[in-house]
């Protein structure tokens, strides 16, 4: 730590959060007998709070966002010379820096040819929406406003994203939702045994989950669907990676259908699995594909839509109609620090090599967690694709029973006792938020990850024997 701030500084600041601040995803009865913890500095892959103590920060700022890692100056650098030429017009005008990094953006996504900037995830997937709807009415005499989702799959906090959320207790309280937003089932190979399909595995069994989104489509009339949105790797759901013959399939139904294809990268996107984006692992061709945390690692608020050329034409075919565009506006994507830093942020993983690392350091991992599998009975299942794992805790392997969330959560302790901070699902699924979520920074070295998993490995033990 610099030494920026001193014990009597921090006290005030203590004592302000507890009396003014209302932060994410947290009870606060607790501190009312406590104090909360505030990250004061951060460098590399290790975070310091507000008494000095060092964390080795496992999930890239508590939501797999600093891909890069903390205190780039480069970064930090490129946000402050553009602040100081502009730092905002709306974004019915361009910037230098949104033009620049939209260029540099589209050369990773073939297919792909236009960027719409937006200020978070959430919102850039419910412009996605925005504009199938809008396709529905100018194309289909709105008829195709339907858009499917897929359980355990979440998309965002606003209340139409809520509308596709496939995590109940994350929408529990909020409704009632939007209209025209269907379920399909998930596609975790761990538990067919909830979909009826425990007699299939592996391609057989991804050919047969996707066969259900068809399902539903019929059911539902493939007049009446306009879209199928989903995870390329499913966060906070479980952290669960499609079995081979998913993706092909979901193709398949998409184009059979006239559905449009969204993808949401929100997690995965920018380095996460190994590649780019984690679609481009499968080798499909999505209609809309949005993105937020790892676009600029947290340095500057951005998140991205983007579409193709055939969707985009769509919304420019009658000039002459004075409702004929996307007529929509995102006041914070016009901030120019967000592309700024995005493109900084893109230079350090092509120079550093990071895609690379990722796909080593996540093989490591992965290797690491099997075998704290073989060791520990409580871990069921590991999975997951690059830097981007889970380790799902169950109470007995042969039924699949999950254990007590608050098991889950005491190993999650126990580690930040050692000083790694890792993750658990939260608050997504009822009886079912048992999962360790891991995803350190694309920076992570081989001593990194052993730390990491050392730290679960005593935990595990700690807890469960």
């Amino acid at each position: 730590m610099d030494g920026t701030f001193n014990e009597n500084d921090l006290s005030r600041v203590v004592e302000a959060d507890k009396a003014h601040m209302w932060h994410h995803l947290f009870q606060h009865k607790a501190l009312e007998s406590a104090d909360p913890r505030i990250i004061v500095e951060g460098k590399g892959m290790r975070v310091w709070d507000q008494n000095g103590k060092e964390f080795l920060d496992a999930v890239s700022g508590g939501v797999w966002t600093v891909n890069v890692g903390y205190g780039r100056e480069s970064v930090c650098k490129a946000v402050y010379d553009q602040l100081m030429k502009v730092c905002y017009f709306a974004n019915s005008a361009g910037s230098i820096p949104g033009a620049l990094f939209a260029e540099k953006l589209i050369e990773k996504m073939p297919g792909m040819t236009r960027v719409y900037y937006t200020n978070s995830g959430s919102e850039a997937n419910e412009k996605a929406f925005k504009m199938i709807r809008q396709i529905a009415h100018k194309k289909y005499g709105g008829k195709k406003t339907k858009i499917l989702y897929r359980d355990r799959d979440y998309h965002g906090s606003t209340l139409a994203t809520m509308s596709a959320g496939g995590q109940d207790e994350r929408n529990a309280q909020y409704g009632p939702f939007a209209p025209d937003f269907v379920r399909v089932p998930h596609c975790m190979e761990y538990r067919k045994h909830e979909l009826g399909l425990e007699h299939l595995s592996g391609r057989e069994f991804g050919i047969a989950a996707a066969d259900a989104i068809e399902e539903v489509i019929l059911r539902e009339g493939p007049e009446t669907v306009g879209a199928l949105c989903l995870e390329p790797v499913t966060a906070g759901g479980g952290v669960i990676e499609a079995p081979e013959g998913y993706w092909e399939r979901v193709q398949e139904i998409c184009k059979k259908h006239d559905v449009l294809l969204h993808i949401d990268e929100v997690v995965c996107g920018v380095g996460r699995t190994g590649k780019w984006f984690g679609y481009q692992q499968y080798g499909i061709k999505p209609d809309f594909v949005t993105m937020a945390k790892g676009v600029a690692s947290g340095y500057a608020a951005i998140a991205c839509m983007v579409t193709t050329e055939e969707v985009f034409e769509m919304f420019k075919d009658d000039a002459g109609d004075p409702m004929n565009y996307f007529r929509d506006i995102s006041t914070f994507g016009g901030c120019t620090a967000g592309p700024a830093a995005a493109l900084e942020n893109m230079r350090i993983i092509e120079e550093e090599g990071l895609l690379e690392n990722t796909v080593a350091m996540g093989e490591r991992m992965l290797n690491n967690l099997r075998a704290l599998q073989e060791k520990h009975a409580v871990i069921g299942d590991v999975r997951g694709k690059g830097l981007f794992l889970g380790a799902e805790l169950v109470a007995d392997r042969d039924s699949k029973e999950p254990v007590d969330e608050k098991l889950a959560q005491q190993v999650v302790a126990e580690c930040g006792a050692q000083g790694v901070i890792i993750g658990v699902t939260n608050r997504s699924l009822p009886g079912r938020n048992n999962t360790l979520c891991f995803s350190p920074a694309l920076i992570a070295t081989a001593d990194d990850i052993d730390q990491i998993c050392d730290a679960v490995d005593k935990a595990l033990t700690k807890v469960f024997g």
